[in-house]
This record gives structure tokens, C-alpha cells and sequence, in this order.
């Protein structure tokens, strides 16, 4: 898999979290760095650990299948990511949380349903047979960034666009998943 495509995939992933992110500064209302460096390495922390489980989980699994059917499961999988995060990103309100989520149950739950997603690209990633160190390592990091900048803007009152870049990040996971399944086609 590309480096470009891997870089893809993890800002697509990152979107959930971005998107909480910006909703917590929001809530804040004044950028505080700790707050933003916290969210950042809770997000990307699990974003990058998830995928490593469903790596582990789909590579015990991935001899079962014949040749050719990994492809139509990875791109199952992704597809269907992308149509939960466009779905999901009709359904927030961007007032969910009315408090800044430091208490840190708060944070390992939201940071758990932030990369449910990528324990699913794990199993993909497993199923098309990639090394999943540097997916790993490019998904953590692009989280952490991604997610310290949504508290910035979040905070700086740029809130307003979030359910477009969720709409954005589940697109580009569909068009991976297509991307993935027509390579196998042709």
C-alpha cells in the first residue's frame, strides 16, 4: 500500500476524532495546550492501537479465504466506514458535549468510539496482506495532529465546518475501498 494512500486512509479515520476535537474547544471557548496535546494523544493513541488488534484479529482468519474474496472484504469494510462516518456526520449535533471532555472515562470512551473504525481498517489492512507498522505509526501521528488542531479551532470558533470534513473522510474511504476492489478487477 502507498504512503499516499496510507496518509489517506488515517486522515479519513481521523475525521470522528477531529470532528470531537473541535467540539470540545468549542466548549472550552479559550485554547488551553494541555487540553489539546491530552485529546491528541488519547485519540491518537487508540486510533494507532486499534488498528494493530484488528490486524492480529483478521491475519488469524485471513488463511481462510480464497484469493480474491480479501479484496471484496476490504472494500465491504471500508465502504461500509465511509457510509457510518457520512451517516453519523448527518446525526451530531455540533453541541453533543456541552463540557469539555477531560475527565478521563470520558476521554476512553470517546477515544474507544473515535477508532472503532480503525480496528475494522486493521482487519482490512490484514486481509490484503500490508505490514502494519507504518499504517500504524501514520495513523497515530495524523490523529494527534489532527485532533490538537481541532481543539484549536474549536476554540478559535472555526467549528462550523465539521460535518464536512466527516462527510469528506467517509468518501475517501469509499473511494479507497473501490480503489482496492477495481485494482483486483483489472
Amino acid at each position: 500500500m502507498s504512503l499516499t494512500t496510507t496518509i489517506l486512509i488515517a486522515l479519513a479515520l481521523a475525521m470522528d476524532a477531529f470532528a470531537v476535537s473541535v467540539a470540545s474547544g468549542a466548549v472550552a471557548r479559550k485554547f488551553h495546550l494541555k487540553h489539546a496535546l491530552t485529546m491528541g494523544a488519547w485519540f491518537g493513541g487508540f486510533q494507532a492501537l486499534m488498528p494493530i488488534l484488528g490486524w492480529l484479529g483478521g491475519s488469524s482468519f485471513r488463511k481462510l479465504f480464497i484469493a480474491g474474496v480479501d479484496r471484496w472484504i476490504a472494500f465491504g469494510l471500508l465502504v461500509f466506514i465511509g457510509s457510518k462516518m457520512i451517516y453519523e456526520a448527518f446525526k451530531i449535533e455540533s453541541a453533543e458535549n456541552r463540557r469539555a471532555p477531560m475527565d478521563m472515562r470520558i476521554l476512553f470512551m470517546l477515544s474507544v468510539a473515535t477508532s472503532l473504525d480503525a480496528l475494522a481498517v486493521g482487519i482490512s489492512f490484514a486481509m490484503l496482506g500490508v505490514s502494519i507498522v507504518t499504517p500504524v505509526i501514520v495513523i497515530g501521528g495524523v490523529t494527534f495532529a489532527v485532533s490538537f488542531a481541532g481543539v484549536w479551532l474549536g476554540a478559535t470558533g472555526a467549528h462550523f465546518f465539521e460535518k464536512k470534513v466527516e462527510i469528506a473522510g467517509g468518501l475517501v474511504l469509499i473511494a479507497i475501498g473501490l480503489k482496492i476492489l477495481l485494482t483486483d478487477i483489472f
